[in-house]
């Protein structure tokens, strides 16, 4: 018996990397899974959920297409009955300085990331509101793919960070819309080797094949599926950080300060007498980056 018995799951971007590890992990709980890609990976990847005795259909579409979330969602329900988990992983890299980047490479990314992620949410909540209203409350998950660069910003990545950070706001928005459905949303940024981060030599494997292999996208899984899962229906518009041994819980744009005139409009001297009490001895340079390590 796994944890999702009889779940049906959809994961875009599951040909490889953390998508691939997240599908296979959901079948071995017991899910069945619409696999994701572009390529003929995503055979690959329901070649090996089936031959572990799970059930899985891959469906080849560019989530940066409109059409592509009800083909998803209709795939989901067409082969399996029913639709419970959106796990949104699909991605490119276009990295360049900003001053470098191209439109081309801003809107591949965008449309990748952030309208990819829209795509296929929304697809899955017009299934969803139709299910509950007609008395259908089974629990929905939704979980979606930032990065620390989404949460930090990130040099050479404009397109990246903007498509990340845009993406933990839908997840808190679509919580806000969703939650009275039965629909939990959160974020997962993943710290791991893939095919947009394997040209970092620090995150090589190690030689030794006993040794705990700290990038390895596997690792980032179980905590994403652990979301898809009963024992987490109460946590919903959270961000994590997951890699490696660690999960590290991420709240950001936290109110710092304030201050505040009676009744009556600023003006730029106001301000320049207000101006310690509003920032004091803080740091107001660029954040540093912070990110939490292993």
């Amino acid at each position: 018996m796994g944890r999702l018995d009889g779940k049906v799951a959809v994961v875009t971007g599951a040909g490889s990397g953390v998508g691939k590890e997240h599908a296979l992990l959901l079948a071995a709980e017991g899910a069945n899974v619409i696999v994701n890609d572009l390529g003929d990976s995503g055979d690959e990847t329901v070649t090996a959920i089936t031959d572990s005795g799970g059930a899985a259909v891959c469906i080849k579409a560019n989530v940066a297409d409109w059409a592509t979330g009800e083909t998803l969602v209709n795939a989901a329900v067409e082969n399996f009955g029913d639709f419970h988990i959106l796990i949104n992983n699909a991605g490119i890299l276009r990295d360049a300085m900003s001053f470098s980047m191209t439109e081309a490479q801003f809107d591949q990314v965008i449309a990748v990331h952030l309208k990819g992620h829209f795509v296929c949410a929304r697809a899955a909540a017009v299934f969803w509101r139709e299910q509950a209203k007609s008395g259908n409350d089974a629990s929905r998950r939704m979980i979606h793919t930032t990065s620390e660069s989404g949460l930090f910003g990130g040099p050479a990545q404009a397109n990246y960070a903007s498509a990340k950070g845009g993406i933990l706001a839908l997840s808190i928005t679509l919580g806000r819309e969703l939650t009275k459905y039965g629909v939990t949303t959160n974020v997962v940024a993943p710290r791991a080797r893939t095919g947009l981060t394997d040209y970092i030599q620090s995150m090589a494997a190690p030689e030794d094949p006993l040794d705990f292999d700290v990038y390895d996208p596997a690792n980032v899984s179980p905590f994403v599926v652990w979301l898809c899962t009963d024992q987490a229906k109460d946590i919903n518009g959270q961000a994590f950080i997951v890699g490696g041994s660690g999960i590290w819980w991420m709240r950001n744009w936290s109110h710092q300060n304030s201050v505040k005139l009676e009744a009556e409009k600023w003006t730029l001297n106001d301000i320049d007498r207000h101006r310690d009490l509003l920032f004091g001895d803080a740091e107001t340079g660029v954040p540093k980056f912070e990110a939490p390590s292993f």
